[in-house]
């Protein structure tokens, strides 16, 4: 990882983001190197369930309602599964501090058979991605705010109250933030 990444934050969109991929989320930054960056957008559950979007042979053997998350708008039929627990050895990627990538067929279909389907697991179908450059530039436009990454915002608070419980966290009520570069 670069030095000078942010990687692992969470990134939280400004109130006044436009972009229906990002009003109102908060991303999970996962890399960021002078190439660009990658993350998942941790606030956005479906009705889906994953066993309707998983092809897994044999059929899983039962359905414990493991729902699809909307990890953002790049490669949407693309899954992820971000775990608060390392999955095994060789099977996940340390994201940060208890925070695991994982794209196991295995731990998938562990977590859909599994009647604790919304423990500290995510579902996440696509990411959220930024060429070299790109998300220091909405950075410095101030379209996003960081907050560091907590597995307890990110799986024990509802995705409803995420994005505010986390911008609340920096002290900041989200609601008196204003679009700009400099002091205000």
């Amino acid at each position: 990882m670069d030095e000078n990444s942010l990687a692992p934050t969470l990134l939280l969109a400004m109130p006044q983001m436009q972009d229906p991929n990002f009003a109102r989320t908060v991303v999970l930054l996962c890399r960021h190197e002078g190439e660009g960056a990658m993350g998942l957008v941790v606030n956005r559950p479906t009705e889906t369930l994953a066993s309707a979007l998983a092809v897994l042979e044999p059929p899983p053997a039962r359905d414990g309602g493991l729902r699809a998350w909307i990890g953002g708008p790049v490669e949407p039929q693309r899954g992820w599964l971000l775990l608060g627990y390392d999955p095994a050895p060789d099977q996940g990627i340390t994201v940060g501090d208890g925070l695991y990538l994982c794209a196991s067929i295995d731990v998938l279909r562990r977590l859909i058979e599994s009647p604790d389907a919304e423990r500290e697991h995510r579902f996440l179908l696509g990411y959220a991605g930024w060429g070299g450059g790109q998300l220091e530039a909405e950075m410095a436009a101030s379209a996003w705010l960081t907050v560091e990454a907590s597995k307890q915002l990110i799986f024990h608070t509802s995705p409803e109250d995420m994005w505010e419980a986390a911008i609340r966290s920096l002290g900041v009520d989200p609601y008196a933030l204003q679009l700009g570069t400099g002091v205000h």
